[in-house]
């Protein structure tokens, strides 16, 4: 299981919604995301693949559909994550089995 399908799962989404979303998402065809939504997966993958070319333009945006307060935020999250990926490949540190982001299974429930 890779993080983001983790995430989805530990933000209460169903295997099969989980499945759903990251197809979705994996694809780049992102049109059946709401206009924020869209926006932010943008500005994610153009931070990701060229942070050189981030400009103002680029945060004017995302703060119009975000407000300033989620932008930063976003912002902060992207940047932190793409600093974990490089750490991690760096070190070659292999995806988690397992949901680590999930508390222990309790006797008797089921597994997300």
């Amino acid at each position: 299981m890779g993080h983001t399908e983790m995430l989805l799962a530990v933000a209460g989404l169903d295997e099969l919604a989980v499945k759903d979303r990251a197809e979705k998402l994996a694809s780049g065809d992102w049109s059946s995301f709401p206009a924020d939504e869209r926006a932010g997966l943008f500005f994610a993958r153009k931070l990701t693949k060229t942070p050189w070319q981030i400009g103002a333009s680029d945060v004017l945006l995302l703060s119009a559909h975000l407000g300033p307060e989620h932008a930063v935020d976003a912002i902060w999250y992207i940047s932190w994550c793409n600093y974990m990926t490089r750490v991690a490949d760096a070190f070659q540190i292999p995806l988690e089995k397992e949901n680590v982001f999930m508390g222990p299974k309790r006797e008797g429930e089921k597994k997300p």
